[in-house]
């Protein structure tokens, strides 16, 4: 009984061990964008222009565009812009050795991102929400950012004309292990200087774009979820059918 007892406690604090180990940093939860049309378009457009220049989404054909409303010559007039064809992958001309020695990691492929991403911190998109409203100006990073949600990221802020530049604020506070020693701890974003967007309209865009990744993921998630609502009903139903089929048939049986 005891065992049992300490094993369950292990379970439940598991998510505080996590959170632990990752800096202590919260994820934030990121809107539901999945079936916002104008929102996967505008998330399409953010894609194309500011992440499938490093990073690849092999797994997603243009064409496939056309299910978020975007007809062909939208496609062509709009997001294409070296030479590619409605029905290419998503691929980039950058090669994995340049990536490397540019950056010190090769970007990763985006096309299951919003799922990788998932743990028992939260869900991918709440990952990657958070992460792309987390950077800071670090003059000590090679790159002059980093991150709160990944420290000592090699990836630059790619967004930093949209957000603006943010600085990032501490306090110093009493160590609570030991009461002669000070901390820093994080006490959120100053605005150094403005981007095109407000800080609203910043974190919309991101929501947009973090939707168009989770759908990316499984284009046909919603239709998967519409059918899988009638199936359980026809499965719901088939079962009383069932069942009083065999209560029929066994009634004389005894």
């Amino acid at each position: 009984m005891k065992l049992l007892k300490r094993l369950i406690a292990t379970l439940v604090l598991l998510p505080a061990f996590a959170c632990a180990n990752e800096g202590g940093f919260a994820l934030d939860h990121a809107p539901d964008r999945t079936k916002d049309v104008s929102a996967l378009q505008n998330g399409a457009k953010l894609f194309v222009n500011y992440c499938l220049n490093c990073h690849s989404a092999s797994s997603m054909r243009y064409n496939r565009l056309r299910d978020i409303g975007l007809s062909e010559d939208q496609i062509k007039n709009n997001l294409l812009f070296t030479g590619e064809k409605v029905g290419d992958l998503m691929k980039i001309s950058m090669q994995p050795q340049d990536a490397k020695a540019w950056f010190g990691a090769t970007p990763p492929d985006l096309s299951v991102i919003a799922r990788a991403k998932a743990s028992e911190l939260g869900s991918g998109p709440d990952w990657i929400y958070t992460y792309l409203r987390s950077y800071y100006k670090d003059d000590s990073r090679p790159t002059g950012w980093n991150n709160m949600l990944f420290p000592n990221v090699g990836m630059p802020h790619v967004l930093w004309e949209l957000q603006g530049i943010r600085g990032a604020k501490y306090v110093e506070e009493k160590d609570p292990h030991d009461e002669g020693k000070t901390i820093h701890k994080f006490a959120g974003f100053e605005q150094i200087k403005p981007g095109k967007m407000s800080a609203i309209e910043y974190d919309n865009a991101v929501a947009d774009l973090v939707g168009y990744l989770e759908w990316m993921a499984e284009p046909a998630q919603n239709t998967r979820k519409r059918l899988g609502v009638w199936v359980l009903l026809f499965l719901g139903v088939f079962l009383v059918l069932t069942w009083r089929l065999n209560a029929s048939y066994w009634k004389n049986v005894k």
